[in-house]
């Protein structure tokens, strides 16, 4: 396939045109200034640690651990579970995932799924044990609740089964596209409690418990910087101790799926704008006919498209940590966003990648990735199509679900 070379404007006229903009309605700027402030240390940091190099370690199925000391200086591993607005988490979320949504699901596993479930279901001792060390990124986790078997019906039974053996809890079972399982150092895993079916939660030491196993999944064609892995747990032995205390029913875990949909929601969103941006650039510098083709009308209708796009997302995530700061988030509010954003954001990179025409389909500008990236998006933390059964049942009163 012969891919023709581009030509590209660097002209001094180039330098007047607005610069690419994902956030038309300045969402950002319902902040406050040290929410702001926060913010703007998380895209300095985005565009100058993680940018130059992300390209390179996605091709390479590779996470570039060199970072995780300068994620410390950031002084954000705590926004998850700390004081911080539902808003900034969001937009955290946004941001990053507008450079990259493979370092934001490696920050959001941790944070959100790892800590957050710590944090909402975990005992006093339980979080001032694990929780510290996990904020200073001394200890990093991951959450283990799809299984080989069992995806979109967790609710309806794990496979995994504890079995209570005196102080200690006895975990059987296997774990799958659990995200940085393959080199973590604690895993919060859901088991099904065979005394009496309910799904319990547990607080699993990956480096220090025999029968912990734990294989990296390979050849995967989206979020490649995320090591996924595959866990398999033999007669594993968990402490008491170790059981989230707060964890008794798939209710409890339903409780942190809440809360990190919504982080998904903003992903999406992110990743809509970091496509976007680079779709407004690339028009403003390729030349075809003698002038750029951000001057046709068949371009700026679907940059029109994509900022239609991008801008309803932000106002719907908006609005969406509106209700929850009012304590009036719902499992559908959380379910409706994610499935709006999410659909909204194939679109969006597919017209990036479009506008890029053949040189869309190579990861050096980025939309490449982004494209391939939005699918792990739009199934994982629940499918579209389930998020749209719980959306359903809401609006009309009837379950669908089977």
């Amino acid at each position: 396939m012969a891919i023709a070379t581009i030509a590209i404007r660097e002209d001094k006229k180039s330098k007047a045109l607005p610069a690419p903009n994902g956030d038309f309605y300045q969402i950002e700027q319902t902040l406050s200034a040290d929410e702001q402030a926060v913010l703007n240390k998380v895209c300095d940091f985005m565009e100058t640690r993680v940018a130059p190099i992300i390209n390179d370690y996605w091709v390479r199925d590779a996470f570039p651990f060199e970072l995780i000391p300068a994620l410390k200086e950031l002084n954000i591993g705590d926004l998850n579970v700390g004081s911080y607005s539902s808003k900034l988490k969001g937009m955290v979320a946004m941001e990053m995932s507008r450079v990259d949504p493979s370092f934001t699901t490696f920050f959001g596993v941790h944070t959100g799924l790892a800590m957050g479930t710590i944090a909402l279901l975990g005992s006093e001792e339980q979080k001032q044990k694990w929780l510290p060390p996990m904020a200073r990124w001394e200890m990093i986790g991951c959450f283990g609740l799809t299984e080989p078997l069992v995806g979109s019906g967790t609710g309806g039974g794990l496979l995994t089964t504890a079995k209570r053996q005196g102080d200690t809890w006895v975990i059987n079972g296997e774990k799958k596209w659990i995200g940085n399982a393959p080199w973590c150092d604690v895993s919060i895993i859901w088991a099904r409690d065979v005394a009496d079916n309910q799904v319990k939660g547990f607080i699993v030491e990956n480096k220090t418990t025999p029968g912990f196993s734990v294989e990296k999944i390979q050849n995967k064609m989206a979020l490649k910087v995320v090591q996924n892995g595959l866990i398999t747990m033999k007669e594993c032995r968990v402490p008491e101790a170790n059981r989230l205390q707060n964890a008794n029913s798939f209710r409890d875990t339903a409780h942190v799926l809440r809360e990190t949909r919504s982080g998904v929601g903003w992903m999406a969103t992110g990743v809509q704008m970091g496509a976007y941006e680079a779709a407004v650039k690339y028009t403003q510098q390729r030349l075809q006919f003698g002038k750029p083709i951000a001057s046709f009308q068949l371009m700026q209708d679907l940059i029109a498209r994509m900022l239609a796009n991008v801008t309803a997302s932000q106002a719907l995530m908006l609005r969406l940590e509106q209700l929850h700061e009012e304590g009036k988030l719902l499992d559908q509010h959380a379910s409706l966003a994610k499935a709006f954003t999410t659909a909204r954001m194939r679109e969006t990179v597919a017209w990036a990648r479009e506008v890029h025409g053949a040189n869309g389909i190579i990861v050096d500008n980025n939309v490449g990735r982004l494209f391939a990236d939005a699918e792990a998006l739009y199934s994982y933390e629940g499918t579209f199509q389930m998020q749209n059964l719980i959306v359903g049942k809401a609006a009309t009163g009837f379950s669908a679900f089977v």
